[in-house]
């Protein structure tokens, strides 16, 4: 088990945790949560023996391994599957050891290491992988792709996988789910509900939290709170803390007030003064119960729209997508789609379907490709952009955003700087901060920028792609408070299902190139992804079942028309009488026939198995070629599976020319 008893931390002059004690028990699943700075991540450098405590006692089994996803970008031209597959560490080490082994002609240690291996899993590593890739999102036509061609978010779900690849007793997870969709949230969330070992994450998803955990770790005031149940259960226990808590202080201050009055009134006299005085000491002994204090960094409003024209949008046989070196690409076609007043829109579907486009187009940022995309009169749009710094200048400073905004406006609001200094302090920007760049903010503190600059336009549409990737829960809450409070009209894209669930009254699905209502809510959303899912592993086994079939039936018919030659006897029998050199020759070219009848339906076959083998070799080439351009989702799956396929087919070739190889050299 985990053990820390009286453990103090300090991160330079602060300190994070002061005189903390907690234990977490072999296979508990553990939220870590806390305000943004409590310390959950120095918390977490403390497990991983990256930091040493100051004070007290941490201990650890160590014999326990640790597995944990690595916060550094990879940059490594491997293929994508081989850089997952060395996070088995164990098979890692077990493969250089048969190496050495190999090296030095160490038959024993070869032997063990082979047993090694099988129990190590070494010969379904590689599927492993791949299923690990391919959960957390990414095709099959993309698992041999070099690890520097995915972008950066994609990246990180590579190392995420390089961990969940890792044998380990002990699994630490940081915001595992920043880099996910929904698809790809709820794979993980089935993966890990399977994990056997110790886990201890930090998220700011309270659906993924309540799904993977069964035990939460609070951090709140340099202390660490256990509490037996998972986020949704730490909540409910919480407040009843915190009213006890209310309850006790309210007491306290009655009886504060009694006591200071007593001392206020007899002080001056005689007779009074040494009771007055024993009640000073009682006051200065008194134990003080903090006040209660709201967790939330500060919370928001919209400001009520000037109008709210309906529709919104009028959206008619439109296609989305982009343009890559003057050249359309739709993503998204034939969409025809009203936006209402009022309107609380979710938008669903897997990443690279067109969720962002289609949001990006509405915003104004991208053009339509084709159709029509009619707005309201008076439509005023509220933007916030996954990539917070798609709206941002990094070089520019909170106060020169809203500075530039405020004129932008040119409207009745007030502009002067002092004012806007002051807007900015509601959002938690005081002092120095409104001079900070841009470039040099947390995640957290451009996001809370974004939302001030919206709330400032006073839209009637909002547009929100991924807001709360990088807030906290307590100001998740906040958002969620303010947008069900918008009197406007909302679309948001967001893997985060509690705001989702609180926020939305209907869904899209964006997928296949269409935009189509979804009938259900988020419950039958995620049963659909995992059926999906589960069809799609389906296809793949019966895919392979079939190829190993046709495998199994080719080579049984090639045995039965081509029988291996009986061996022929190396020495006459006793009995046989001696052949004239006549009969003997006559012999020889009977056995020089039947050996050639034998082996050319071999030769014939392996001919064909050459000439098909190159024949795919140039097909896998165009189609590696073709899918390093720019595709439509269906163009990009039909190359893929076409790719998978190939590929399969090469491997049964590949393997039906050794057999055929070595039947030849037997019958030479």
């Amino acid at each position: 088990m985990i053990n820390l008893k009286n453990v103090t931390l300090r991160r330079g002059t602060k300190v994070l945790l002061d005189q903390a004690s907690v234990t977490l028990n072999p296979g508990e699943k553990v939220g870590l949560v806390g305000r943004n700075g409590a310390g959950k991540s120095t918390l977490f450098a403390l497990f991983n023996g990256t930091l040493h405590e100051d004070g007290g006692d941490f201990d650890m089994p160590k014999a326990w391994r640790m597995a944990q996803v690595a916060q550094n970008m990879p940059e490594t031209d491997q293929p994508a599957s081989e850089f997952v597959l060395e996070g088995d560490t164990r098979l890692a080490e077990l493969r250089q050891r048969l190496v050495a082994a190999e090296a030095s002609g160490d038959g024993m240690e070869m032997a063990h290491v082979y047993t090694d291996l099988a129990d190590a899993g070494d010969h379904d590593a590689l599927p492993r992988a791949e299923a690990l890739i391919l959960g957390l999102g990414f095709r099959v036509d993309e698992l041999n792709n070099p690890v520097n061609s995915f972008s950066g978010g994609w990246r990180m779900r590579l190392q995420l996988a390089r961990a969940l690849m890792c044998p380990s007793d002990i699994l630490l997870l940081d915001e595992p789910t920043n880099h996910l969709d929904l698809d790809a949230l709820v794979w993980l969330e089935a993966w890990l509900q399977r994990y056997a070992g110790t886990m201890i994450v930090i998220s700011h998803d309270r659906e993924f939290l309540d799904a993977v955990t069964n035990v939460t770790l609070h951090i709140d005031h340099a202390k660490l709170t256990r509490y037996g149940s998972n986020y949704s259960g730490f909540e409910i226990l919480r407040a009843q803390q915190m009213e006890l808590q209310q309850a006790s202080f309210a007491k306290q201050q009655d009886k504060i007030a009694h006591l200071q009055k007593f001392i206020n009134r007899f002080k001056a006299q005689a007779s009074k003064a040494k009771q007055a005085q024993s009640r000073v000491k009682a006051l200065e002994r008194m134990e003080k119960v903090a006040p209660l204090l709201a967790d939330a960094e500060f919370t928001f409003g919209f400001k009520e729209p000037n109008n709210l024209p309906n529709p919104m949008l009028a959206i008619s046989e439109a296609s989305f997508g982009y343009i890559v070196d003057d050249e359309p690409k739709a993503i998204l076609h034939g969409v025809s789609k009203s936006v209402l007043a009022g309107q609380r829109i979710g938008i669903l579907g897997a990443n690279g379907q067109g969720k962002s486009t289609l949001v990006k187009t509405i915003a104004r940022t991208m053009p339509l490709l084709a159709g029509t995309l009619t707005e309201g009169k008076g439509l005023n749009i509220g933007y916030f952009a996954q990539q917070e710094l798609d709206v941002l200048h990094p070089q520019d400073n909170p106060l020169e955003h809203m500075i530039r905004l405020a004129k932008e406006l040119a409207s009745g609001e007030a502009s002067r700087e002092q004012d806007l200094r002051n807007y900015l302090g509601t959002f938690n920007f005081s002092g120095d901060m409104v001079k900070q760049a841009v470039g040099t903010m947390s995640g957290g503190e451009k996001a809370r920028l974004v939302l001030a600059m919206i709330v400032w336009q006073r839209p009637n549409l909002l547009l929100l792609d991924e807001p709360t990737n990088h807030l906290d829960l307590a100001t998740r809450e906040a958002l969620s408070m303010a947008l069900n409070e918008f009197e406007g009209t909302v679309m948001l894209v967001s893997h985060d299902r509690a705001l989702l669930r609180a926020v939305c009254d209907e869904f899209w699905m964006v997928g296949r190139g269409k935009v189509e209502p979804f009938d259900g809510d988020l419950d039958d959303y995620q049963k659909y992804l995992l059926d999906e899912s589960k069809r799609l592993r389906e296809e793949a086994k019966n895919s392979a079942k079939n190829a190993v079939s046709v495998a199994a039936s080719t080579e049984a018919v090639v045995v039965a028309v081509v029988p291996k030659p009986a061996p022929v006897a190396a020495a006459s029998s006793p009995a046989t009488p001696a052949l004239s050199s006549a009969e003997q020759r006559k012999q020889d070219a009977q056995r020089r026939q039947q050996l050639a009848a034998q082996t050319r339906p071999l030769k014939k076959e392996l001919e064909q198995n050459e000439q098909r083998m190159a024949s795919i070799e140039a097909e896998k080439s165009a189609l590696e070629h073709l899918l390093s351009t720019p595709l439509s989702p269906s163009d990009i799956a039909d190359a893929g599976r076409k790719l998978k396929a190939l590929t399969d087919e090469f491997a049964a070739l590949e393997e039906r020319w050794l057999e055929l190889t070595q039947l030849l050299e037997e019958t030479a």
